[in-house]
């Protein structure tokens, strides 16, 4: 009976944890999101009032001061990993590159650095109409006072929402949902953050796999028919990797790879 007990208070407190964790999640990514649109501005001599950060003590007092602050931006920084690996295209775009890379048999090159610089700067121009809207319709509403945090939250929802809902699998969403143990949803903004988070996730892997795949059939024909010249002219002491490494590159730059894969990664997400 005690453990039934306990079990039932926490289940009753789970949906309030979830919505507010959906919350800062949402607002770590809206800050993401529009952080350069914010540099921007800031750069361009507009300089507005930075609202402050107060923290209620419960005893209709607060504190508002620059050390606070300092502290909670630090303290979000760190999820920012996370965020963009979760909730937006970077996880797509990292691992077609990784594959690509593997397919043509050049081991460290490009390295991780570069890799993962591309695959930054790409999610950046893919996500900023997403970032712009954020930053238009929740973000600066917010910091001017227009609105409360709360429908802020909401309306930065929206835009992010919208993108993830469009890459994710029904597949994939029905997992989670019915993984998820509630009620089933009627429409598309009955689905929870927390439950489609990992969907798009799923989702973005498998689109991921599927287009590593594809890379990889022409630079194994490469591959196969190096072998078997070499098989037939008896030259057994030769490593194929050898001779079918420059064919791949050579071929690579004929057909300008790196411009076909780009633009094909990028509609596909635009």
């Amino acid at each position: 009976m005690i453990k039934r007990t306990v079990w039932q208070n926490g289940a009753k407190r789970r949906p309030v944890s979830a919505r507010r964790l959906s919350q800062h999640v949402l607002w770590l990514i809206a800050a993401l999101l529009a952080s350069p649109l914010l540099a921007s501005a800031a750069a361009g001599g507009n300089a507005a009032t930075e609202p402050s950060i107060s923290v209620n003590l419960g005893d209709k007092t607060s504190i508002s001061s620059e050390p606070i602050q300092i502290v909670i931006l630090l303290t979000l920084l760190s999820f920012i990993p996370a965020i963009l690996m979760s909730m937006t295209c970077f996880t797509r775009l990292i691992v077609v590159f990784h594959f690509l890379r593997q397919a043509m048999g050049t081991q460290e090159t490009p390295n991780n650095q570069v890799l993962i610089g591309l695959a930054l700067f790409l999610t950046m121009f893919v996500m900023t109409p997403v970032g712009m809207q954020i930053n238009k319709e929740a973000l600066q509403p917010a910091v001017n006072k227009q609105i409360t945090y709360t429908e802020g939250l909401e309306r930065a929802a929206v835009p992010l929402r919208a993108f993830m809902l469009k890459h994710t699998r029904e597949r994939d969403l029905a997992l989670f949902v019915r993984l998820a143990g509630g009620p089933r949803p009627r429409t598309a903004d009955d689905v929870g953050t927390m439950t489609l988070i990992p969907a798009y996730m799923v989702s973005e892997l498998k689109t991921a796999f599927q287009i590593g795949f594809v890379l990889f059939i022409p630079f194994l024909v490469i591959d196969m028919a190096v072998s078997s010249v070499l098989l037939s002219m008896g030259m057994m002491q030769l490593p194929p990797v050898v001779v079918s490494t420059p064919l791949k590159l050579l071929l690579f730059v004929l057909v300008d790879g790196w411009y076909l894969i780009i633009t094909s990664l990028v509609k596909d997400l635009v």
